[in-house]
């Protein structure tokens, strides 16, 4: 069967990028998309996949959405026997590219659940163009013909606010590129740098534990620079960035060492991350909401906090820093049940 994957754009690189890369690599599919960085995809490991580009789109925020959704509306590819979709801008060539399947990473946050999460002045103006976008947004899901999701999470969301059915096949990890190792005097936060991540709780919950350390990893979008600025000036001596990582060999030993993840996004569709530190035996301490709950077992693969504020965030982290290698065995195990060799053979008979 030959099967092409679509997919908003390749030149930011988070979680859904590299499930739809391992996607393409495990069923032989070729990736139709706009701007590429193959130097992020080759460091990540995905040399071999095929990617073509329908065309680039610009790098400011809002225009580059805009243009990519135009570039697929009117995208038209033939030759193949199924067609996968990833992003929500790429659905948008849904109704000349049948037989369909979405893999929905979610519905677009900002138009949905997190609607109102940034405020001011700029964002109640914003408003009536959302209603805009949300009208669009429906009339191309109606061409959908099945859904796969990431999450619980994610399948809640496309019920309530598209009202369809989907199945839940979690985002995979390939568990084989993280082990574990004694753990050094560091803590890891591993997250897009996104007002959403809420990485504020983190830089102030480093803050009133001094004895600990935080290395933050992740890059951001020139929309989000102010944040990153406001968070650095924020941060304490005990806390440091290295910026975004796609070296995975890099990023695997920086698992392997420190004492546990620490992730705190608001109702995470998924999260990888989390996945990650449990493959490399490391504990992980995130809000007790969204796709944390489906992968962190609380108690024994880490902790998840209600209501999360910065104060239980830093009891949280002497609790578990107490004996962070207790958490190692279930770790390992619980990492297993989302490795990529699980992933491909469930994917395998949705798609094939």
């Amino acid at each position: 069967m030959r099967l092409a994957v679509f997919h908003d754009y390749f030149d930011e690189i988070g979680g859904a990028e590299i499930t739809l890369l391992y996607l393409a690599a495990g069923l032989n599919a070729t990736i139709y998309t706009t701007n590429i960085d193959r130097q992020k995809i080759n460091q990540l490991g995905f040399k071999k996949v095929n990617i073509k580009s329908i065309g680039s789109v610009p790098s400011i925020r809002h225009l580059k959405q805009l243009v990519t959704q135009l570039r697929f509306s009117f995208l038209k590819i033939r030759g193949f026997d199924r067609y996968v979709f990833g992003g929500p801008y790429s659905i948008y060539a849904l109704k000349k590219h049948k037989p369909n399947l979405w893999f929905c990473f979610s519905p677009l946050r900002g138009l949905y659940d997190l609607r109102y999460f940034k405020k001011g002045f700029f964002e109640i103006l914003k408003q009536p163009i959302k209603e805009i976008q949300i009208y669009f947004d429906k009339k191309a899901v109606k061409n959908i013909q099945k859904i796969i999701c990431n999450s619980q999470t994610t399948m809640n969301r496309i019920k309530e606010y598209y009202n369809l059915d989907s199945k839940v096949i979690y985002s995979p990890v390939d568990t084989t590129e993280f082990n574990y190792e004694k753990y050094k005097n560091y803590w890891l936060s591993v997250s897009r740098i996104d007002p959403y991540k809420r990485i504020e709780l983190i830089i102030s919950a480093f803050s009133k534990i001094p004895d600990e350390r935080l290395v933050v990893v992740g890059g951001t979008v020139p929309e989000h620079d102010r944040y990153l600025r406001i968070l650095k000036k924020n941060s304490t001596k005990n806390v440091s960035f290295t910026g975004p990582i796609y070296d995975r060999k890099r990023l695997a030993d920086l698992y392997a060492h420190c004492k546990g993840l620490i992730t705190t996004a608001k109702d995470e569709d998924f999260g990888k991350t989390p996945i990650e530190a449990m493959a490399s035996g490391k504990p992980v301490i995130a809000p007790n909401e969204g796709g944390y709950k489906e992968t962190v077992v609380d108690g024994v693969t880490g902790k998840l906090i209600d209501d999360i504020n910065s104060n239980k965030l830093a009891k949280a982290i002497k609790e578990v820093g107490k004996n962070p290698e207790s958490y190692k065995s279930a770790c390992l195990k619980q990492a297993k049940k989302f490795d990529t060799k699980e992933f491909i053979k469930k994917i395998k008979k949705e798609i094939l």
